[in-house]
Order: structure tokens, then sequence, then C-alpha cells
């Protein structure tokens, strides 16, 4: 075993017993407890903080990390799901313009190349704090009055269903894990070695017709998900 990975074992155990919002001890005095050198000793609390155990705040110390939020892997709304468990939900609007679609885009959409789409990009936060940066893509042509009747910090979902009539049915979610952009970084509050969960979904309605493409991504620090499996 790895020492800085027994240190790490070490170190969960004495998070359990220091509590939520707790100060961790100083790497220093912690590597001579342990009897191990300072390197291990960062080692093995970076890999905590990657872990969502640990929060570093910059110029004050780190920090007993409170739980990952767990997300379901399901149609239903942000901000539905985060008050479930208790977080105040909230958006800030990075983007809301209209670009032409890609080869890509448009047959996510199923539109042409080179027809208008509506491009929402927005930070996502839980209690203040940025946990993810949502991009949804849909067609202007289906959803002309979007800009009219969107609040943009506001649910989308809720927008679509009831006001544009909109019936969602099914999705594919694709997850895999990426390294931010500088700017997704800076954006999310995160140094760019953070891991990240990037989701990549196509919705579709009752008819079959395509919803929205969505592109969002979640510090591997602050969020889970979950899905429910059946045979």
């Amino acid at each position: 075993m790895p020492l800085h990975y027994a240190v790490k074992t070490r170190l969960v155990e004495l998070l359990d017993r220091l509590g939520e919002g707790a100060a961790l001890p100083p790497e220093r005095a912690l590597a001579a407890e342990f009897g191990v050198s300072r390197w291990t000793m960062r080692q093995a609390i970076r890999e905590l903080v990657a872990d969502g155990r640990l929060r570093a705040r910059q110029g004050q110390g780190t920090f007993v990390a409170t739980p990952k939020l767990i997300q379901p892997l399901a149609l239903v709304s942000y901000t539905e799901a985060l008050r479930a468990q208790g977080q105040t939900p909230g958006r800030e609007v990075v983007t809301f313009d209209e670009i032409a679609a890609d080869v890509e885009l448009a047959g996510g959409l199923g539109i042409g190349e080179g027809e208008p789409v509506h491009r929402l990009e927005r930070v996502l936060s839980a209690d203040g704090q940025p946990i993810g940066l949502e991009t949804t893509y849909l067609s202007v042509a289906r959803f002309p009055a979007l800009r009219a009747v969107l609040e943009p910090t506001g649910s989308l979902y809720r927008c679509l269903t009831d006001q544009l009539g909109v019936r969602f049915a099914e999705g594919e979610e694709l997850v895999e894990t990426v390294i931010a952009t500088p700017r997704e970084a800076e954006l999310l509050k995160a140094t760019q070695s953070l891991p990240m969960l990037l989701l990549h979904r196509n919705s579709r309605d009752t008819d079959g017709r395509p919803i929205e493409v969505v592109r969002s991504l979640y510090r591997g620090d602050r969020v889970g998900f979950r899905a429910t499996l059946r045979p």
C-alpha cells in the first residue's frame, strides 16, 4: 500500500472525529504526528480535496467539507432535486444568445445545419457556492418565444412545461470525467487540477421530437450522481 494512501485512510478517521466545517490542523503538525514527510501528507490532503472530503480556502486553511450533493440521473428540474436535499439552488446567467447550429448540434436538435439555436449558459450554485456550469441549446424555430417568457435565473424545465407546453418523455445522458478549461475553472471557482464530471444530455418529448441538447460540467468534489437501474 502506498504510504500516502495509508495516511489518507488515517486522515479520514480524523475528519470523522473533527466533524463538518472543522479546520484541519496544519500540514506540518499532521506530518509530525503521523511520522511522515510533509510531501506525503500534502499528497494525502490533495487527494481528499479531490474526493470532496476536504475543502481548501485560499488564505484561510483546509476544512472538513460538507457531504457531496447527490443528483439523480433523470429528467427532473435541477431546482427541485436540490431543494429535496435541503439546499438553496441558484443560477447566474453567463450567456443567453443565438448561434448557428453546427453539424453535431443540428443532428441533436433535429434541425438543419446553420439554423438558429438558443444558447443558455448558466453557473449553477447550491447555498451560494458554484457547483456546475450548464449550457442548454434549443431550436429557435421550435421555441421562438423562449427569450420572452423565460426568467433566465429561473427553472428552464418549468418554463418549458408550464408556459410552452412541452412534455418530456425520455433522454440519453453520457457521463465522463474531464479537466476544466481555464475559463470553466474560473467560473466554478476551482483549480484546473480539480476533477470534473461532464454530462451530455439529449431530451425528447412524447412525440419523439428532440427538445434540447445540454452540456453540464460539475465539480467532482461537490457533486455525485445516482441512477436507478432495473432489469
